[in-house]
């Protein structure tokens, strides 16, 4: 399957000579000429790569890497007529992966595309049984769950709770069949036994536990996981 490209880019002329070359390599586009339409579309469209002018209208193309960076793996690629070295080095500690000075050859985007999507699919083939969900990384392998990098410490019953909920994101599930996937279904269990579990582990992996931004509550049915 073709790899998805969203080209952000304010000046039509630029998104014009891109976009032909890059259809005829088998990419397919989508195109955004603002920040902020760029940060809708990678939501909507969950593009394979971004190609990210630095120079936007309102809001820069590092300030849109950096939010892109919030939930995203994404491969961006930053494309700027800035050429200090400095500049180079902000672009690549927000996140951004490769940088493209203008102006340049259509065949060495390509390339450089191409270059990035290989590190992605290898770091893939590493983290292929971890899920990404917003700033947690969730291992179903060896049962560890880790946000922003740092460990949480989950008993068995709330790993198994939370994998339920993250595998399957927006999917409501009742309090008896979180039980049930957690092993804890016998008649000395009740849904207030579910909503304690929920509780403990909201404690651990929300900023703010009493405004849960993953585990929802669903009233009258149960609970449901929202990637943010």
């Amino acid at each position: 399957m073709a790899h998805t490209l969203l080209l952000v880019d304010d000046e039509r002329k630029v998104i014009e000579f891109m976009e032909p070359f890059l259809r005829q390599e088998g990419f397919r586009i989508i195109t955004a000429a603002s920040g902020k339409e760029g940060l809708d579309k990678a939501k909507q469209f969950k593009p394979s790569l971004v190609i990210l002018d630095w120079m936007l209208p309102e809001m820069s193309g590092i300030e849109v890497c950096r939010e892109l960076r919030k939930t995203s793996r994404v491969g961006i690629i930053m494309v700027t007529a800035r050429i200090e070295e400095t500049d180079k080095l902000i672009g690549l500690e927000v996140g951004a992966d490769d940088y493209v000075t203008k102006p340049f050859s259509l065949r060495e985007l390509a390339a450089r595309i191409r270059s990035v999507l290989r590190r992605m699919d290898q770091q893939d083939m590493v983290h292929e049984d971890k899920m990404i969900r917003g700033e947690l990384t969730i291992s179903e392998s060896s049962c560890r769950v880790w946000k922003g990098g740092r460990e949480l410490q989950l008993t068995p019953t709330e790993f198994k709770i939370l994998l339920t909920l993250a595998a399957r994101p927006e999917v409501v599930y009742s309090r008896l069949q979180l039980l049930q996937a957690a092993g804890e279904d016998d008649i000395y269990n009740d849904e207030r036994t579910a909503d304690a579990h929920i509780s403990r582990i909201r404690k651990k992996i929300e900023d703010d536990p009493a405004a849960p931004v993953y585990i929802k509550t669903v009233y009258g049915f149960g609970y449901r996981f929202e990637q943010p």
